[in-house]
């Protein structure tokens, strides 16, 4: 499936212990993020009443079904402290039985409240658990960046790859183009495509996306540059290839590694930017969980209640720390200048020496 040389690359970040461990680690929590529905939430995984087979979770039920007056979504906070329902039923709660939208005010004190046994990590200032929020926006900003990175490798790729295959007169057009566009003042774009079209998910990501990618086409551009002038590119040339052929199966898959050791930063700029744009109020639409949004909160409130603050400023610096570690050490098992990784430990203590001595 993979070439002989990828699979050395592989193995040498395989080797890289810190990449490779924060890899499992960012990998292992985003996984564990998809599923947080399961995981944290005031709805009941499963209700057995009356004979029948309840799936809150996946399903919309009145507060009628289950004995509530209201005609709308069933209270299951009230449920739950109905003795006769509960002693006339089976419940299946999630693992952490708060969610990251319901306010709980069940203490005397006024929002927002201190880590306890119910509340971990504590309530923010409108009384919805901490730690729910911070798993369900660990989950958005994860989507978000990488829905721009699949978007900018994409845009990326084919402008920058076009760019360099084609050169000449195109190539500096279009650079002078990129260059008119990439002065556009971002910030005013989000804000007013937001007030247009609203501040949805599918809209940042598109208004975002109109300017992420400039950055990987300069690298792209300059890897097709340098490809189309390689040997086995005149070769393909002359034997009378297309150039679709040509750009798609001899120039791009000897250019991705640029694309590769830029993808984790990709990730990095991403969760930023959400969480940036969440904290000055143009992100995502409220009561969306988002770390941007602790932080500004928190950050009002920093003297009376710190605890919003050091725990959303720490799984945020903690995120990036892994993405970082990531991106360095798929930038060194990648990077075509560095010496190939032999699995035989002779050639190792060789390899060694060699450079000892140089």
């Amino acid at each position: 499936m993979f070439s002989e040389i990828t699979k050395n690359r592989l193995s040498k970040f395989k080797s890289i212990k810190r990449s490779y461990y924060a890899f499992c680690i960012l990998f292992c929590a985003f996984v564990i993020s998809l599923f947080s529905d399961l995981l944290a939430n005031e709805k009941p995984l499963l209700i057995y009443y009356e004979g029948k087979t309840y799936f809150p979770i996946f399903f919309f039920y009145s507060g009628k079904e289950f004995g509530q007056e209201q005609s709308s979504v069933a209270n299951y906070s009230s449920l739950y402290k109905n003795q006769d329902f509960m002693s006339r039923s089976f419940l299946l709660r999630p693992l952490y039985p708060y969610g990251p939208f319901q306010p709980y005010l069940e203490q005397s004190t006024p929002p927002p409240h201190l880590p306890s046994a119910r509340h971990w990590l504590g309530t923010d200032r409108l009384g919805r658990d901490i730690l729910a929020r911070i798993l369900y926006g660990f989950r958005t900003g994860i989507l978000f960046a990488l829905c721009l990175i699949g978007i900018m490798g994409v845009l990326g790729v084919c402008i920058g790859g076009i760019q360099g295959y084609l050169g000449g007169r195109f190539d500096l057009i279009s650079q002078r183009l990129i260059e008119l566009w990439s002065a556009l003042p971002f910030l005013y774009v989000v804000i007013l495509i937001g007030s247009l079209y609203g501040r949805s998910f599918s809209v940042l990501v598109f208004v975002i996306s109109l300017f992420n990618w400039i950055g990987l086409s300069y690298y792209m551009r300059a890897e097709f540059l340098k490809g189309k002038k390689q040997t086995y590119v005149q070769v393909a040339r002359v034997l009378g290839l297309r150039s679709s052929r040509i750009f798609f199966r001899h120039i791009l898959p000897n250019s991705l590694t640029s694309l590769i050791t830029i993808l984790p930063f990709g990730l990095i700029s991403g969760i930023t930017t959400l969480t940036a744009l969440d904290f000055l109020g143009f992100g995502l639409p409220p009561p969306t969980p988002s770390w941007g949004e602790l932080l500004k909160q928190g950050l009002d409130i920093i003297r009376e209640f710190p605890h919003i603050t050091v725990v959303t400023t720490s799984v945020f610096f903690i995120t990036l720390l892994l993405a970082v570690l990531i991106g360095e050490g798929a930038r060194e098992a990648f990077d075509p200048r560095a010496p190939e990784i032999s699995k035989d430990p002779s050639r190792r203590k060789l390899s060694t020496k060699i450079k000892l001595k140089t």
